[in-house]
């Protein structure tokens, strides 16, 4: 559900107003409505996003660089942002350093060929008037009269290539059919002394990098903080409305109903004007979602694809229990779903100061192991071995009373889908009566009687026979409720031609709706056969030695199973969430759009 808002209004004297935004954010529980225009306007905002963002670039660097635990370090923002100038520094330098490293290798590579000579020793010959080339090329091309004509002398053959040198006098030059190279500028051994310095540089940067990563990281953070902290004021104050010639400052923003109390016993101790009223229609409400226990967990799916409007539904509740059995089925494996629901717990059990997001987070994957261990029961699916070939009677009265065959499967892969495109019909009924009025849920209701009579008469005809006369009075009704009030207020014949062209959608829409579902059914199926086919392998390809045989089998099944288990939860997240984004929100009407609640507060 959607937490209940008020609307503030604050009137407050321009010299009482820093004290008053400070004490406002000491509350921590209002937010403000923004002033779009002024705060894209801003550049001392925009600057302190684009150091945010370098400051959050060097975070990640030395997080990645850090190899002992976080010190306990006094905060000091100053400190952070000079420690993001020293990695700045140090990493242009290491490029630079990689660079020349490069190009040192490069020029290494291109004088082995010829040898550790000096090239102060062919510098001199050209100063006393001979040239020197140097030249290579394939050994099919080189030519034994280069010898004599052009003084040519091999140096060295390395893969089908030969290097060689001519010396000629000046006027007697000419260049051979070869590639003509660089003269070197180096010794083979002076390029490596020259790599070894650059190495030794870049082991000293290295160092440097790591130190401030195991000492530094706390403040940088803490720079961040701060920075977001200055920026969130900067909103705050652009959002302000300066009246009376700059005397009075006027802010507007919204609080949850379940702090008005509080806060408006605070306030009525300040001097400062108040008013608090409740959102119209045309206000832009903040969303704060306010499930409780099992459906709160379940939240952060539903920011994942948007949050709803103020006067909308919150679908989270009513996708919940489907989002649960819809993963169970997909991922289908009770081996599975309890090696990840002990693993979890393991987690949770030896893991302290968790935060509430991360203990949500928990109970979420807990919740969906839980489903797909009892989900793998309906195929009897075991680490993908069967479990009902297990001659026990406890495990065969579990198979007598939920096993399902495939045929089974895909048929409640496809009634699971009826369930919910039909319960998501019905939620948009209701949205439509709350947001609009009861007229403009009428032609929702006609399809919902059509729906629902159709498929009462063909599962039970002896009741309500297809062209039965209670059937054809449903029918009646619901084409009447579908072709007259599906565009309440305007022209009959209009209204008439939109409900043939939503009878066209919806006859095509909902059938692709429903075989959507089929993914349930078949991502569990290829799960199992997967995992079938890994034991086989484990079993097949373990040598028969006794004790080769035994660790061969153990790495094959495990390194499988871990492979299966992690494609298939990755399918099992996906699909459902495919499923409830567009299937579902689109039956129910689904508009969203709402934007987070996001009180004015300081960053810990």
């Amino acid at each position: 559900m959607i937490a209940k808002m008020k609307k503030l209004t604050f009137l407050v004297y321009h010299k009482e107003y820093d004290e008053f935004l400070q004490n406002i954010r000491e509350r921590g529980v209002v937010h403000v409505t923004e002033k779009q225009s002024s705060i894209a306007e801003s550049q001392e905002l925009q600057e302190k996003a684009r150091l945010t963002l370098r400051l959050t670039a060097t975070l990640k660097q030395l997080e990645a660089l850090r190899t002992e635990p976080a010190s306990d370090t006094e905060e000091d923002p100053e400190r952070g942002l000079k420690v993001m100038e020293e990695v700045d520094a140090l990493s242009t330098e290491k490029s630079r350093l990689q660079q020349q490293l490069q190009s040192y290798d490069k020029e290494l590579e291109q004088l082995i060929p010829w040898g550790d000579f000096d090239p102060a020793s062919v510098r001199q010959l050209e100063e006393a008037g001979l040239h020197i080339g140097f030249y290579s090329c394939s050994e099919n091309n080189f030519r034994e009269e280069w010898v004599t004509d052009f003084n040519a002398i091999v140096i060295n053959r390395l893969s089908s290539r030969i290097y060689f040198i001519t010396v000629s006098w000046p006027g007697e030059e000419a260049v051979p059919e070869a590639e003509e190279m660089r003269l070197p500028k180096h010794s083979i051994r002076e390029v490596e002394l020259l790599s070894e310095a650059i190495r030794k540089e870049l082991t000293a940067n290295e160092e440097a990098l790591k130190t401030l990563a195991n000492t530094e990281i706390p403040l940088v953070k803490a720079a961040i903080r701060d920075l977001n902290n200055q920026a969130e004021l900067s909103r705050v104050l652009l959002s302000t409305e300066q009246l009376s010639g700059d005397k009075l400052m006027l802010l507007q923003g919204w609080i949850p109903a379940a702090e008005e109390k509080d806060l408006k016993a605070y306030l009525d101790t300040q001097q400062v004007y108040y008013e608090i009223a409740d959102p119209t229609p045309e206000d832009n409400v903040p969303i704060l979602l306010d499930n409780k226990g099992f459906f709160s967990w379940f939240e952060p799916i539903t920011k994942l694809y948007m949050l709803p409007k103020y006067n909308e539904l919150d679908l989270t509740p009513f996708f919940a229990p489907f989002f649960m059995v819809f993963f169970g089925l997909c991922l289908g494996d009770s081996g599975y779903g309890l090696f990840i629901f002990l693993c979890v717990t393991g987690y949770s059990l030896f893991t302290r100061n968790k935060s509430r997001s991360v203990k949500s987070i928990i109970s979420l994957v807990q919740i969906l192991a839980v489903s797909t261990f009892f989900c793998g029961l309906l195929t009897g699916t075991f680490f993908g071995f069967s479990l009902y070939d297990i001659d026990v009677p406890f495990i065969q009265r579990i198979k007598d009373a939920v096993y399902l065959d495939n045929n089974d499967m895909f048929q409640l892969a496809l009634i699971l889908g009826c369930v919910q495109i039909l319960f998501g019909m019905i939620l948009k009924a209701v949205n439509q009566f709350i947001q609009f009025g009861f007229k403009y849920a009428v032609a929702t209701i006609g399809w919902i009687i059509l729906l629902i009579s159709t498929a009462f008469a063909a599962l039970l005809p002896g009741v309500m026979a297809l062209g039965s006369t209670p059937y054809l009075i449903l029918l009646g009704i619901s084409a009447a409720m579908i072709f007259l009030y599906n565009s309440p207020g305007k022209n009959i014949f209009l209204n008439i031609g939109l409900g043939f062209w939503d009878s066209y959608n919806m006859a095509t829409g909902l059938l692709g709706d429903v075989l959507s579902y089929v993914r349930l059914f078949a991502l569990g199926l290829s799960g199992g056969i997967l995992a079938g086919v890994f034991n086989s392998l484990a079993v097949g390809m373990s040598p028969d030695n006794i004790i080769a045989g035994p660790i061969v089998m153990v790495l094959i099944f495990v390194i499988g199973h871990s492979i299966n288990m992690f494609m298939n939860v990755l399918g099992a997240m996906v699909h459902p969430m495919r499923l409830t984004f567009v299937e579902f929100f689109k039956n129910s009407g689904y508009e969203g759009g709402g934007k987070e609640y996001s009180p004015f507060g300081k960053m810990n």
